[in-house]
This record gives C-alpha cells, sequence and structure tokens, in this order.
C-alpha cells in the first residue's frame, strides 16, 4: 500500500487506518496527497502495473472554486506563509480541536498545484474501465473543500463514502477520544 501525504503534511495516515486497504496494489492519498496518488495510479496502470484500488480521502477539489479565490489564497500564502499554513491547518480540524500533526515546508508551486489542479473525467473513467476500484472519502462538515460538488463529481466514477459530521481528516470527534487500542 501507498499513502500520499496532504498539502504541507507528513505521516497523517493513521488518521485513515481504518479505512486504508493494506494490499501492495492499493495507492491512497489525503487531500493533496489524493492528487498524487490519482497520477501515480494513471502511471502505473498506463505502463501495465496491477492497481486495484485507488483511495482519495477528502480529495483536494477546488475546480468549482473562482480565479479570484485561488488568487486570494495565493497572495495570503506569500505574504505570511506562517499565518496561512496555520490557518490551513485550523481549517483541516474544523470543527474540532485541532490535533498535532507532522508538517512539512510547503512551496507555492505545490499550493498552485492544489488549487488550479483539475480532475479529468475521463482519466478516472479509463482507470475505472481498468478494473481499478475507486473509492472516495468525503467529511460532511469539511471546512476546506467543496464538498457537495466533489460528491457530484465523484459519484460518476467511485463509490463515494459522506461521513456525517466529519471534518478534512475524517474525523468525527478529536483524536484524545479515540481509542486507538
Amino acid at each position: 500500500m501507498k499513502f500520499h501525504s496532504g498539502f504541507s503534511l507528513k505521516n497523517e495516515s493513521y488518521f485513515f487506518d481504518s479505512l486504508i486497504h493494506q494490499s501492495e496494489y492499493t495507492v491512497s492519498g489525503f487531500s493533496y496527497g489524493a492528487i498524487k496518488a490519482f497520477e501515480e495510479v494513471i502511471k502505473r496502470t498506463d505502463s501495465g502495473q496491477r492497481v486495484d484500488t485507488l483511495q482519495l480521502f477528502s480529495p483536494a477539489f477546488f475546480q468549482t472554486k473562482t480565479q479570484n479565490f485561488k488568487r486570494l489564497q495565493t497572495l495570503s500564502f506569500v505574504k505570511s506563509k506562517q499565518k496561512y499554513m496555520e490557518q490551513f491547518i485550523k481549517a483541516c480540524f474544523i470543527p474540532y480541536e485541532q490535533s498535532d500533526v507532522q508538517k512539512v515546508e510547503a512551496t507555492i508551486e505545490e499550493l498552485e498545484d492544489l488549487l488550479l489542479y483539475e480532475w479529468d473525467l475521463q482519466k478516472l473513467h479509463k482507470l475505472e474501465n481498468k478494473g481499478v476500484k475507486i473509492e472516495v472519502y468525503l467529511g460532511s462538515e469539511d471546512a476546506v473543500i467543496d464538498v457537495e460538488e466533489a460528491r457530484k463529481f465523484f459519484l460518476q466514477v467511485a463509490t463515494v463514502t459522506y461521513i456525517k459530521s466529519a471534518n478534512h481528516f475524517l474525523q468525527t470527534k478529536t483524536r484524545r477520544n479515540i481509542d486507538r487500542s
């Protein structure tokens, strides 16, 4: 199993332990990492490699957002990267208490890639036709992406699991209240 981390994050796959298929033929990703997972699966299947399942956890979905929204995001990042990242991570946990996550240095190029990415329905259908099972997981309280538009879009090609009261990390309560035994 290969997992791709979200924008500015690393080692956050534990948030999705109960959902991830532990198979060498599964590729998964969270948020920005969902884009990377999708692109990897396209390359793998185009080269004849086997992939059974593509799992997209809260996939970054900004193609319905205006150019002004995207421009404001990049300008805010450039103006104060630290403040932008603090607000971004906080938004990922709304409406619950923020948990500690491991971070990596984010770049403006990654943010632009994330904001400007257009999910390709034809490529998703191509994967589906090659036998790749596509699973999408969305939280109803996600304050980062346009959940309803993402749901409508991915329902065309994927099994979409809509988790009531879940945030961007698909959590329905704070990590402290989750029994990890």
